[in-house]
């Protein structure tokens, strides 16, 4: 029999939120991070509004000096991880190398981290100077900043986990992929504590220009930035660009009880799937999404109408958020109507391999408080999303299980299930 997997601690850096009750607060609230863009000049853009993070200092969770040798999204991870570590007790004491080894047996820990395109902002900076001034101009550190395993090799190092160190890189899929990974290491004994989720840091004008160029971004509403990301609304024209990261701490029900840690919900079950059919958009027939939904309840031992509360993919795409609705109705059948479900991308944007992982804690929270996230901006319901999508305000009541999908260009579905402890 496979071991229960439980979490522990949870940490985020996301445009709602810098700690994990500052991002709940904000759930609560409805409140939108999306602003006008302030790390490139937007002059010739016709995005201009992102979900990006604000009054985030590095130096209060990592080593001021090791920090300037890190890529963006690896400063998100590493921060994101601190906090979980903290919250799960696991934080070690610094050490003379400014170290802090995690406490449990470091053989025995993971990490499994979703991201997708590693450091843009290095790979950007580096070319620049590449084609300006030549080779010898670029950045000393161009590759180890630049590439997606990055962030798992720095908390590695940081928080002295010596288990297996993976990312995975399935676009939009991939926190919450890493999750599922992570499950299974725990499950099959490999491991007793994972530090598992996911992170990206893409606002940059490379990054932007070239989702722009693809008409995915929303540019109707950059006057208006809060309203620009409406999820399953008639207005929608397309995601709102973010960044972020989300971290757990999952550990073997076992390995947490020995140590007396709290305990603040089971990660139960997980569903991934392929929808062979485009590199950008969903199957439009929903099957691909709707059999990962079934794998998943499945999987957490539950049927579809034990789940109560659905975080949703919700990307404010003119494909994505019909197909969505329709995949959810062949996931739940008849019960799709009586779920609950909102798309928190409404608030913080799409934080792109960090959605998973971000939206992951989205669920947890409204297990432990009890409460269900909104959809913001939802003004003008498309016919075609006709589900109960928590419209503009949080609505309360005890959740018992709730799930989390996400979608990724190139087919990738994945989804988690998340279980209140007893």
């Amino acid at each position: 029999m496979s071991r229960k997997v439980v979490v522990t601690g949870m940490g985020v850096i996301s445009s709602i939120g810098n700690t994990v009750e500052d991002f709940c607060a904000s759930l609560k609230a409805g409140k939108s991070g999306i602003g006008p863009i302030t790390s490139f000049d937007t002059t010739d853009f016709d995005v201009t509004i992102a979900g990006e993070i604000k009054d985030f200092d590095p130096s209060l969770w990592m080593d001021k000096k090791e920090a300037r040798k890190m890529a963006r999204f690896t400063q998100f991870a590493v921060a994101a991880t601190a906090q979980a570590l903290t919250d799960a007790g696991l934080m070690g004491e610094t050490d003379a190398e400014g170290k802090r080894p995690v406490k449990s047996q470091a053989e025995k820990t993971g990490i499994v981290l979703g991201n997708g395109i590693g450091g843009f902002e290095v790979v950007q900076e580096s070319m620049k100077k590449l084609f300006e001034s030549g080779p010898k101009r670029m950045l000393p550190l161009t590759v180890p900043m630049m590439i997606p395993n990055e962030a798992a090799g720095n908390i590695s190092m940081i928080f002295g986990t010596k288990g297996p160190a993976f990312t995975q890189v399935t676009a939009c899929a991939a926190g919450t992929d890493a999750m599922g990974q992570a499950l299974d290491l725990i499950r099959s004994g490999r491991c007793d504590v994972v530090i598992a989720g996911g992170t990206e840091s893409t606002i940059t004008s490379f990054a932007v220009g070239g989702f722009q160029m693809l008409k995915a971004l929303s540019t109707k509403r950059c006057h208006e930035p809060q309203k620009a990301s409406r999820p399953f609304d008639s207005d929608r024209d397309g995601f709102v660009i973010a960044e972020g990261a989300g971290i757990l701490i999952l550990e073997s029900e076992e390995h947490a009880k020995a140590r007396g840690a709290k305990i603040i919900a089971e990660l139960a079950g997980y569903g991934a799937t392929a929808d062979a059919y485009h590199i950008t958009s969903p199957d439009p027939a929903g099957a691909g999404g709707s059999n990962a939904v079934k794998l998943a309840i499945a999987d957490a031992g539950l049927k579809p109408e034990d789940i109560q509360y659905y975080n949703a993919h919700g990307t404010s795409t003119e494909i994505n958020d019909p197909t969505e609705t329709k995949m959810l109705k062949i996931a739940f059948g008849d019960h799709a109507y009586k779920l609950k479900v909102s798309s928190t991308k409404s608030m913080h944007g799409h934080c792109v391999a960090g959605a998973g992982a971000v939206e992951a804690i989205a669920c947890i929270l409204a297990i432990r408080d009890g409460f269900y996230p909104p959809t913001i901006n939802l003004d003008n319901p498309d016919p075609e999303c006709d589900l109960d999508y928590v419209p503009h305000k949080a609505q309360y009541g005890e959740i018992n299980a709730a799930a989390s999908g996400s979608l990724g260009f190139g087919g990738h579905n994945g989804v988690v299930v998340f279980k209140k402890y007893n």
